[in-house]
């Protein structure tokens, strides 16, 4: 019996052998039994506290792209100072870096920087070739974009401190005593220069918040003739000493447009001019000879009507347009307005929506010369129609900040 038992052990060996050659030879994984010294439930215990130790990785530890963006902002923030909203806490040491400049730096840094980016991987790659783990090989893909990200953050920051310190404030109320005092220029502006004085200090002048006695001074002298000798001659004889050149609406607003510029780049805010268009006040109005030569002769010369190209004559000068995407460069936003003024609205555009173009278009039809074009962080000056050179003053210290070239 027991030779008869052994007998039929070896044949099953033998099966089994052949079975696991033959499904090893077809490609097929035969599993095999695992002898282990392990007693009790230790076996479980140890695929427990592996699957704990693999969860705690995974929640706690970064991936690749994390961790590199840590390590960047940290070789920033060393650099230029953290981002934060405090009024005058951030340091001012990036304030004018350029895109590039911040680049070359984060990458000297992570060049330097060969430590394990991901502690989890580091018994896997500490024998690789010249570190294969390190923020020093990983992360030089991500700087471009984290430099993005750091400026836009640090503009924003900017941005907020600026609007929360004392000097926003008081240019704030100084525009305030400014816009009062364009208004009164502009409806006393024919008087004498002693009420147009007077009425200027009550509204801007040195006891109103925001106001001084310099600005009543340089609303008082906006567009006064005497910068020739025919200017003079013209005040003595019409006996005006208020006497306004054919211009001078357009220097009280470039005036104002000045006190707006101070309070944007004081307040980091964009807040833009918009004024009355004025007609030229000296072509339809007799000069002061030819008021003395009527009183002498009795005849009165007739006024010269200018014509006038442009029916819609409040139109205002510029149109102010936000795209959607980057505009790099000067070229790609003189290129997109080229396109917004030649194709159909209907035209796939990846700047511009059918609205803005058809709001572009209604506007040229309309009398606007330039187009400002803004993205995220540039303002780019384009013109269409030829300006006069009032035009071209007030456009450039209304934005100043843009780039007209």
């Amino acid at each position: 019996m027991k030779s008869m038992l052994a007998i039929f052990a070896v044949l099953g060996f033998i099966a089994t052998d052949a079975f696991a050659a033959t499904e090893t030879a077809r490609g097929v994984y035969v599993p095999t039994q695992v002898t282990t010294n392990l007693r009790g439930n230790q076996a479980l215990a140890n695929a427990y506290r592996t699957n704990q130790r693999t969860t705690y990785y995974m929640v706690t530890q970064p991936d690749v792209d994390s961790a590199c963006r840590s390590k960047i902002y940290n070789c920033l923030a060393d650099y230029c100072g953290d981002v934060t909203v405090v009024p005058g806490q951030r340091s001012g040491r990036c304030q004018y870096a350029t895109e590039s400049e911040l680049y070359n730096y984060a990458l000297l840094c992570l060049q330097k920087d060969t430590s394990v980016l991901l502690p989890q991987y580091n018994a896997n790659t500490i024998s690789g070739v010249n570190g294969m783990n390190t923020a020093a090989r990983l992360c030089p893909s991500y700087v471009q974009q984290e430099v993005l990200s750091y400026l836009s953050m640090a503009n924003m920051a900017e941005q907020l401190s600026k609007s929360h310190s004392d000097l926003c404030l008081q240019r704030r109320q100084e525009l305030e005593a400014a816009m009062a005092c364009h208004s009164v220029a502009l409806a006393y502006g024919n008087e004498t220069s002693s009420m147009l004085t007077t009425q200027l200090t009550d509204y801007c002048g040195a006891g109103v918040p925001g106001g001084s006695a310099e600005m009543v001074t340089r609303y008082a002298n906006a567009g006064n003739v005497g910068a020739n000798i025919w200017g003079w001659a013209e005040k003595i004889v019409s006996l005006d000493l208020n006497k306004k050149g054919s211009d001078w609406q357009a220097s009280v607003d470039a005036i104002l447009a000045g006190y707006t510029n101070r309070m944007n780049l004081a307040c980091g805010d964009n807040m833009q001019l918009n004024t009355v268009a004025h007609g030229s006040s000296g072509s339809s109005e007799p000069t002061a000879l030819q008021t003395a030569a009527a009183l002498v002769t009795g005849v009165v010369f007739p006024g010269t009507e200018s014509v006038q190209e442009n029916p819609y004559e409040t139109w205002s000068v510029w149109m102010d347009v936000t795209t959607r995407s980057e505009m790099w460069d000067y070229s790609t936003a003189y290129q997109v307005v080229q396109a917004a003024m030649s194709n159909s609205s209907m035209t796939q555009n990846a700047f511009l929506t059918s609205a803005q173009i058809d709001d572009m278009q209604r506007a040229y039809i309309r009398g606007t010369k330039v187009f400002i074009m803004r993205d995220s962080a540039r303002c780019y000056t384009i013109p269409v129609r030829v300006m006069t050179d009032e035009e071209k003053a007030l456009v450039a210290q209304a934005f100043a900040n843009c780039v007209s070239k």
